[in-house]
């Protein structure tokens, strides 16, 4: 059972939640009710540090989970905000928790999920790592390009993927201009492609 299996068993507990484009869904610092599912749409996850600064955790799309550690945690450590129309579903902290202690095997596909996380994290952590900003973008594009077209879909804006690569918006862009110039890459409908071979 993985959790997208699991999840359908329990969907009819779910309370989904239209959003609109620039919708906040919780903000760092909100009590944690639960998690949620996207249904439809893209939310943007971001943090704002001691120093104020503002931190892109993550762009979730349909068939993502977020706010996971509401399940452990009294408050949201981030803000969830709606970047298109989005529906999410809530799934209650005490009703998920109850079956996991029923349900083995719900556990055991919510642990694999949480694992799939820590991996991806660590892939951004070692690409954070990379000081070349077109290596690091060469690392994320190479991470993520499927298709025949070897394409990568921007996540939401230039600036968000910027911030999801730890570099300013003005060094993505003018990396991506050259990567384009050099025929490593082309922009097309909001997607990346791979002209180089991988």
């Amino acid at each position: 059972m993985d959790v997208k299996d699991w999840l359908a068993t329990i969907q009819g507990t779910g309370i989904a939640r239209k959003l609109a484009a620039g919708q906040m869904l919780y903000d760092q610092g909100d009590p944690a009710i639960g998690l949620y599912e996207v249904v439809s749409g893209k939310l943007r996850q971001v943090r704002v540090d001691p120093e104020g600064r503002v931190v892109v955790v993550g762009i979730a799309c349909a068939g993502d989970m977020i706010a996971e550690g509401a399940l452990f945690s009294p408050i949201h450590d981030c803000a969830a905000t709606a970047v298109t129309k989005a529906v999410v579903r809530l799934y209650r902290k005490a009703r998920l928790l109850a079956e996991f202690e029923r349900n083995p095997d719900a556990s055991l596909a919510f642990m694999a999920m949480l694992f799939g996380q820590i991996l991806n994290l660590r892939v951004r952590l070692e690409r954070r790592s990379i000081q070349s900003a077109r290596d690091r973008v060469l690392h994320y594009l190479t991470a993520n390009a499927g298709g025949k077209e070897q394409a990568v879909a921007l996540p939401s804006t230039v600036k968000d993927l910027a911030a999801e690569l730890g570099l300013t918006h003005e060094a993505l862009y003018r990396t991506l201009s050259a990567m384009t110039a050099s025929g490593e890459i082309a922009r097309r409908n909001g997607k990346i492609c791979l002209l180089a071979p991988l």
